[in-house]
């Protein structure tokens, strides 16, 4: 483990609280047990209640950029949900997992979750996209000795992907926008 982990672990964490002050924020320390545990070892995984600046629950990693950055630059995630849930809790710990242990996400890639976001959802697989939600001053996370960035593990459907596979990332965006989704609704519709 880098020796800047833990440290930046709570820069992270204190990015966060600042950027969501007059929410509650929890965070959850996440052992990926002991097969797992080196890959992500000061894995939090951040729990931000409804408040003023949104009224969904937001999920985010503070562990990923100590082991992943390259030129002092790396990614958290945040994923956004309609309830606080240890389902989403353990779903941020599998992206950090996923990120770090090999398959280095970055903006525009996509991950399948092995199965529904929650059940009953079409939504599969996780986007990574822009924060669009919570926007820059979210996304730009200045950390000692670097800076993170914070993007968005969008829930989608496989159809989705498929989609953005053949058409572009800004394609799907695009029938996103045109079909005016609720990203924190698990049983919108696929828009592809």
């Amino acid at each position: 483990m880098s020796d800047a982990g833990l440290p930046a672990a709570e820069a992270v964490e204190s990015h966060v609280r600042a950027f969501f002050v007059g929410h509650s924020v929890e965070a959850v320390d996440y052992d990926l047990g002991p097969e797992r545990r080196e890959v992500v070892p000061c894995l939090r995984v951040l729990v931000v209640a409804p408040g003023p600046r949104s009224d969904s629950w937001a999920y985010v990693t503070a562990g990923c950029w100590a082991l992943m950055q390259k030129d002092r630059y790396g990614l958290e995630f945040v994923m956004t949900a309609h309830v606080r849930d240890q389902r989403f809790i353990d779903l941020m710990a599998m992206i950090a997992y996923y990120h770090c242990g090999g398959h280095q996400l970055d903006l525009e890639h996509s991950m399948p979750i092995g199965e529904p976001w929650v059940p009953g959802s079409a939504c599969d697989h996780l986007l990574i996209s822009l924060p669009y939600l919570h926007g820059p001053r979210l996304e730009h996370c200045p950390l000692p000795g670097g800076h993170a960035r914070v993007l968005w593990a969008l829930p989608v459907t496989t159809a989705e992907t498929e989609f953005r596979r053949q058409h572009g990332h800004e394609a799907l965006e695009q029938l996103f926008d045109d079909a005016d989704i609720i990203p924190t609704d698990p049983f919108r519709a696929s828009v592809a």
